[in-house]
């Protein structure tokens, strides 16, 4: 009995084992160099451990590597595919787009289980992904874009307000958390695009729509959980559909957009702005209440969380480069006084406020890799000619932090240096074009509303470095270490900002 019982023992843990190692080997039968895995951890232990941000684990797995186009690895179990070399990048993105086209995310959600998360862009492939993004390009054009920037002037004025309100008397100066105040910005703006309202983030201590929105975000635990379950066992895809946000915030969201519709109809208001879109687009298509809503909280998550995050580094990063933050001051006050205000058009002539944005941009990537899922068995061609084999299936990750560090792309990449982008360097365009900037992604995929982030963006550092000198406080943990158990990359602690008023 004892001998039986150990044999079935014995059976089990060598399924386990075998389940466990199912794909270990598959780089070296295509001839593709890569870290050992251990198991169950793989080569991104931190997915399980989080002692650290799994961003370091990558960096190794780059830097590691350094010779080699691609790099084979594993997510515990799952095989997959690091680009490191930047004209397959390209390939990915742009050349080869179509055998790259979905996001390794677009299978995890399905409209029944998730309904608004399953009709962004983001989460969609195919002709679903084709129709949605048609839906909804007409709505950043330049032209609605202007109409739009008064919204951000009237939320700058609140903005300045307040944390004019929170200058200590002792110190002259007012000590804030950076992305805290911002995403009261960036919540304001877009709740008034999207939903025509005013979310009041700098008069009410938790507004419910900033409440609501923290919660359609908060992938901290959840996303990683997810990600650990689908690496570790892709094809639970196939018969268990995950939900990331809650049913209180989508009946929420389809709720506020339902009365910003009906508010508008019968008081016959005409505004040419992100919600006038949706309303047109209804009227055409005879869409849903629930894609309305769907595309209005698309718009809201990336405008909300994404431009909060990269506002706050850019103030990091002038708080901590005076000399940068005295040449942006200069360009903004001579852009000023030549008249006009700061409209639309005066933000775009900015070409100094550009280069920080760019090089903020390069410093502090969002999101540790960019992933794309291989949708069809493919051979890109790597250098001197070398054939590679993606499976169909595969994730392909393109490490943007890693890149961002290179010294290969970016000499002395620690040093905040926004003439990397200037007009005699070739701007942004030239790194673009060789496959090592795509902070907004790249090819037919590339974030639809990054015209209007950027507007917002550059209207909220307008107004800080315009009334504001910014030092950094000391309850910024330095140097950088980023929070495991955040999603998206922000550092441990916070970002603490002194605001000092400026005499106009």
């Amino acid at each position: 009995m004892i001998f039986v019982v150990l044999c079935v023992l014995v059976a089990f843990l060598a399924l386990v084992y075998l389940f466990l190692t199912w794909e270990f080997g598959v780089w070296e039968k295509y001839g593709i160099k890569g870290p050992k895995p251990r198991l169950v951890f793989g080569n991104i232990p931190n997915m399980l451990t989080q002692k650290r941000h799994i961003v370091y684990d990558y960096d190794q797995i780059y830097n590691d590597y350094k010779n080699e186009p691609v790099v084979g690895y594993y997510s515990t179990r799952t095989a997959q595919l690091m680009i490191r070399d930047p004209d397959l990048i390209k390939e990915v993105l742009s050349k080869s787009f179509h055998n790259f086209s979905e996001n390794d995310f677009s299978d995890t959600v399905d409209e029944k289980s998730d309904p608004l998360l399953a009709r962004n862009p983001f989460s969609l492939s195919g002709e679903k992904w084709k129709n949605r993004r048609a839906e909804i390009t007409p709505a950043f054009t330049n032209n609605r874009i202007k109409a739009m920037a008064f919204l951000m002037e009237e939320v700058c004025a609140q903005m300045t307000k307040y944390v004019k309100n929170q200058v200590n008397s002792s110190t002259g100066a007012a000590t804030l958390d950076a992305k805290e105040l911002m995403a009261k910005y960036t919540t304001d703006v877009v709740a008034s695009c999207i939903f025509a309202i005013d979310a009041q983030s700098f008069v009410k201590e938790n507004p419910e729509i900033r409440a609501m929105g923290k919660r359609i975000m908060n992938f901290n635990f959840v996303v990683q959980f997810i990600m650990l379950m689908t690496t570790f066992c892709p094809s639970i895809k196939k018969f268990y559909k995950f939900t990331l946000i809650p049913k209180d915030a989508t009946d929420f969201f389809i709720r506020i957009m339902q009365d910003a519709i009906l508010y508008r109809k019968k008081n016959n208001i005409n505004r040419t702005d992100y919600l006038d879109h949706l309303i047109q687009l209804q009227e055409r298509k005879q869409i849903t209440d629930i894609d309305i809503a769907g595309h209005g909280v698309s718009f809201f998550a990336d405008g909300f969380e994404t431009s909060s995050i990269l506002l706050t580094y850019c103030l990091y990063d002038l708080a901590t480069n005076p000399t940068v933050q005295d040449t942006l001051r200069a360009e903004i006050r001579r852009v000023k006084e030549s008249g006009d205000g700061m409209t639309y058009e005066r933000l775009t002539e900015m070409a100094y406020l550009d280069q920080v944005i760019c090089e903020s941009q390069r410093m502090h990537p969002i999101v540790a890799i960019m992933s794309k899922r291989c949708t069809v068995d493919t051979t890109l061609v790597g250098p001197k000619d070398r054939k590679i084999f993606v499976k169909k299936g595969t994730t392909v990750a393109l490490p943007y932090y890693s890149i961002s560090f290179d010294p290969a792309y970016y000499p002395e990449p620690q040093k905040f240096d926004p003439e990397r982008f200037s007009a005699q360097n070739g701007g942004s365009k030239a790194y673009r074009e060789r496959g090592v900037y795509f902070p907004f992604g790249e090819g037919p995929r590339m974030c639809l509303g990054m015209r209007f982030a950027l507007a917002q963006v550059k209207r909220a550092i307008v107004e800080i470095v315009l009334n504001f000198s910014l030092s950094v406080n000391g309850k910024t943990l330095e140097p950088f270490q980023m929070d495991p158990a955040q999603f998206m990359l922000m550092p441990k602690g916070g970002i603490w900002l002194d605001f000092k008023p400026i005499s106009q």
